[in-house]
């Protein structure tokens, strides 16, 4: 049987393999109400976020679409300054992951790992 650190890990390593999607040029974002984590990636597929859904009702439909609508803290804090808008090419990956602490276990790993580069840094220019 595994531990959860290795639980934790073979779900990183799934969600990275996970199949790339780009975000819909109109609509919502259609992949699944159920909760779990994701990666957005620029167009040159540069990591600009690792999140997870808490509490929404549509899943990662819901936050995903939510970053779209520039109704996060990402994207109030560097879409939006940086003029950047999902729609235009940028890409997530995603994995379903119904255990809330699996799900926060997941998020900080990945986070940890593909850090993207202006995370706690400062920085204002968009770096993709």
């Amino acid at each position: 049987m595994m531990n959860e650190s290795e639980k934790i890990h073979k779900l990183f390593e799934k969600l990275v393999l996970s199949k790339d999607h780009i975000f819909p040029p109109i609509g919502k974002v259609n992949v699944s109400t159920n909760h779990g984590v994701y990666i957005i990636y620029s167009p040159k597929m540069k990591t600009l976020h690792v999140g997870k859904t808490t509490t929404a009702i549509g899943g990662l439909n819901q936050r995903l679409l939510n970053h779209v609508r520039n109704q996060s803290s990402f994207s109030k804090n560097y879409l939006i300054p940086n003029s950047l808008n999902l729609r235009h090419g940028y890409k997530f990956k995603f994995i379903e992951v119904e255990n809330a602490r699996n799900r926060s276990l997941l998020e900080a790993l990945t986070a940890g790992i593909l850090c993207p580069e202006h995370i706690g840094t400062g920085q204002k220019k968009a770096t993709t």
